[in-house]
């Protein structure tokens, strides 16, 4: 009888892990059509007033997402780590989007018209946030969750890096500009993506602090 029971709570906390798992894998996809967006802005297969307008509606589809985890969070009895963290990390996926949608939102406002410049800094945030992915479905049973976690890391740094080494070409006078306002507006969206770096950064760290106290 006991071991039936048993079976029966592991079965029960396999759905769940699943369900859980699968909650915050659906707000990564979110983010990652935001940088998908970002790519298409940047690329020029859309416009800058149509980037922005579809941004808006991601980012709304990206809150529910996150209200839709934190239902399942909350259902769930003993989730595969700390409940504190995977709130940090789904706040710190939401925080992804949000800089993205400023990063669109400014690139309209400023009217900058070239914006090639930063899809390099771009490829790399998305790049971030499939790492992200891979680490969040190494939650699930029998994956390496600490290797998962490190990968996301690095991936995470190397955006923040990026960014460091752009801002400082831009500040040495490395690229030319033609006035200091263009040289500011730059500085500012050079800085919404290296921002993604970090909330990256954060939501691998989260993963990385739950699975640590799980001895994962």
């Amino acid at each position: 009888m006991r071991t039936r029971i048993a079976t029966t709570l592991r079965s029960i906390s396999g759905r769940a892990d699943a369900d859980l798992i699968r909650a915050l894998r659906a707000q990564v996809a979110v983010a990652a059509e935001g940088a998908e967006l970002t790519a298409a802005l940047l690329d020029g297969t859309t416009g800058r007033e149509a980037a922005r307008a579809r941004m808006e509606a991601v980012e709304h589809d990206g809150d529910d997402r996150r209200a839709a985890l934190l239902a399942v969070l909350a259902a769930t009895l003993s989730p595969p780590v700390d409940r504190e963290d995977l709130n940090r990390v789904s706040r710190s996926i939401d925080d992804v989007l949000d800089t993205l949608r400023d990063f669109v939102r400014e690139a309209d406002l400023y009217q900058v018209t070239d914006v090639s410049r930063y899809r390099g800094l771009a490829a790399l945030v998305s790049a971030g946030i499939r790492t992200l992915d891979e680490a969040v479905a190494a939650l699930g049973p029998g994956r390496d969750l600490r290797a998962a976690t490190l990968a996301a890391r690095k991936a995470a740094g190397a955006v923040v890096r990026a960014y460091q080494y752009e801002l400082a070409t831009l500040l040495t006078g490395g690229t030319p500009e033609r006035d200091a306002a263009e040289a500011m507006k730059a500085r500012e969206l050079y800085r919404r993506l290296g921002d993604v770096g970090l909330r990256l950064g954060d939501a691998a760290d989260g993963l990385a602090d739950g699975a640590m106290k799980r001895g994962r």
